[in-house]
């Protein structure tokens, strides 16, 4: 597997598409992903295919190697980035939520579906350049109960980051959290 060992210590690639994004202290990735390789037919099985099992396993293995990470001790919470309701519906499941729940089972955090919500339903984002990716998601994230959520620690996870504007845009969610940790995770990122 293309592990990418990309930690929460030192700067990774990963973070570079994030400077200037107050809300964000660090980020990292577990895989690279690479079009027609071996971790695009496992997301693919994983998103479409139903194989919602391979988030477990994922999710156990990236997991394991977290525990190791001084910026992830104290965490307090674990969040998938959600998928609009319409798309959960035809889906049947986030793809994220397994893989996310397993970290925090390893991490020791409180897992949470409940406060970050997708509120814009938008066409997949694919087949879009950066820019196009951006306007098609900005807004289209928010948080319930952000009072809970404030001086928090918090990992957010997500399957792919190319570009990274779905993280992007829910890290604008937490944006008016002055007190709040935001750091991100993803299953596979593009080298």
């Amino acid at each position: 597997m293309p592990l990418t060992e990309y930690d929460f210590q030192s700067e990774n690639p990963v973070d570079w598409l994030f400077f200037g994004q107050r809300a964000v202290e660090k980020t990292s990735a577990f895989l690279f992903y690479s079009p027609g390789g071996l971790v695009q037919k496992l997301i693919h099985q994983l998103k479409y295919q139903g194989r919602e099992q391979l988030g477990d396993l994922f999710g156990d293995w990236f997991g394991m190697q977290l525990r190791a990470e001084p910026a992830l001790q104290n965490l307090d919470f674990v969040m998938p980035v959600p998928l609009h309701p319409r798309k959960r519906r035809q889906r049947g499941y986030n793809q994220c939520s397994r893989f996310a729940r397993r970290i925090a089972a390893h991490l020791g955090a409180r897992y949470s579906e409940g406060h970050l919500v997708r509120t814009a339903h938008s066409r997949t984002q694919t087949a879009r350049n950066r820019w196009n990716r951006w306007e098609g998601i900005r807004g289209a994230f928010s948080l319930r109960n952000p009072e809970e959520l404030e001086g928090r620690r918090i990992l957010l996870v997500d399957d792919v980051i190319t570009t990274g504007s779905t993280l992007e845009a829910c890290a604008e969610a937490f944006a008016p959290l002055s007190q709040t940790t935001l750091l991100l995770a993803a299953l596979a990122t593009v080298p």
